[in-house]
């Protein structure tokens, strides 16, 4: 075994010895062997917001609507599985910064996701798992800000579960079809996720009142012509107790490519239980995007929810639009206007405190996202 010429210097003046030289350069290059494999990704997220009503739901977290502000800083460790039949990897995901909105995630650090992830091929059929915490299996849009059409999340977000604790098993049954299929701790929605990791919740989550969840997806083949590519999502999760304000949960999404390559729609229809008593809420969102050119995208949102509880009633809508322009390597940046209205009841409160109520509130924002 060869020898730098520092670890030569000091086994001459007894500092050290080759032998355990030797066993540490061993294990240096295990550890080397089993990193060179892994990935380091993430992005930093910030933003300006400006809204009329503070805190108005859905557009963006409580004390962020009138300022600049640090979302997430996001830092991921992937070993991704391999080829052979019994693979394994893993993912860790970490944020730390401030709210991500409209998600309520308190200034510090925590876990976003962390899972090991397991292959196996079990009469030639191959099943991939994901055991730990991951993201739910349903909705349009998902935690990562960056990977939704939007900067602000949608109402249907609200309504659906965010994160699991548990096991979640993925079976490809051809290039049209995929299910999946698992048993996790109860859902916690409406940007409430942290609770739910190791079991925090305490018995709210045990196994022997486990959340079940499945969801299948149909993706159009080729023989489908200006239609190839279209998808398809069912899925359904089914809780026995909630942390959240929400139930069990019903999604439904599509999304519709067109002639013009440049031009897409899509859709998500949620429904969920509201506590006890027959309550429930129901989401309808349509989305469009348009791409203007290699840097410019169009995206616009509009939703309608119907929102019956135990002595009460809701309704309202939605309509967002958002520009983005790729003006820097590796960064999103985008603007966004947005407006909600509350059919029924005057939800939002106005930044002026002497102003009360309102039925409108009208949101105005820009981000920046860098990913590495």
């Amino acid at each position: 075994m060869k020898f730098n010429k520092w670890t030569l210097g000091l086994a001459a003046v007894g500092v050290v010895s080759l032998a355990s030289a030797a066993r540490a350069d061993e294990k240096m290059s295990s550890v080397n062997t089993a990193l060179s494999s892994t990935t380091l990704s993430g992005y930093v997220d910030v933003a300006a917001q400006y809204v009329n009503a503070n805190g108005a739901p859905y557009s963006t977290a409580a004390g962020k609507g009138d300022n600049f502000s640090l979302n997430t800083v996001d830092i991921a460790l992937d070993k991704p599985m391999d080829a052979t039949p019994f693979s394994a990897g893993y993912h860790v995901e970490l944020w730390t910064g401030g709210a991500t909105p409209p998600a309520p995630l308190a200034t510090g650090s925590m876990i976003r996701q962390a899972y090991l992830a397991l292959g196996t091929t079990i009469g030639g059929q191959e099943i991939d798992w994901k055991i730990g915490v991951w993201d739910t299996i349903i909705g349009y849009e998902g935690l990562t800000s960056g990977n939704n059409p939007n900067y602000t999340h949608s109402i249907g977000f609200f309504v659906e579960p965010t994160t699991h604790t548990g096991v979640l098993g993925s079976y490809k049954v051809n290039d049209s079809v995929s299910i999946q299929a698992g048993v996790a701790d109860s859902s916690f929605n409406a940007g409430v996720y942290t609770a739910g990791i190791n079991g925090a919740n305490g018995t709210v989550g045990a196994l022997h009142h486990p959340t079940l969840l499945a969801a299948v997806a149909l993706t159009a083949p080729d023989s489908f012509g200006a239609l190839k590519g279209a998808t398809l999502t069912v899925g359904g999760i089914n809780t026995a107790d909630s942390a959240g304000s929400f139930g069990d949960s019903l999604y439904v999404g599509a999304t519709l490519p067109t002639s013009n390559s440049a031009l897409k729609f899509g859709a998500a229809f949620d429904y969920a239980e509201v506590g006890g008593g027959g309550g429930h809420v129901e989401v309808l969102g349509l989305y469009g995007t348009y791409q203007a050119s290699e840097k410019l995208t169009f995206n616009v949102r509009g939703e309608v929810d119907d929102f019956s509880f135990v002595g009460g009633h809701n309704a309202g809508e939605e309509l967002t639009a958002t520009a983005s322009y790729a003006l820097w390597a590796n960064v999103l940046s985008r603007v966004e206007i947005r407006w909600d209205h509350s059919e029924n009841n005057a939800i939002f409160a106005a930044n002026t405190a002497s102003a009360g109520l309102v039925k409108n509130a009208v949101l105005l924002a820009a981000q920046l996202i860098y990913t590495f």
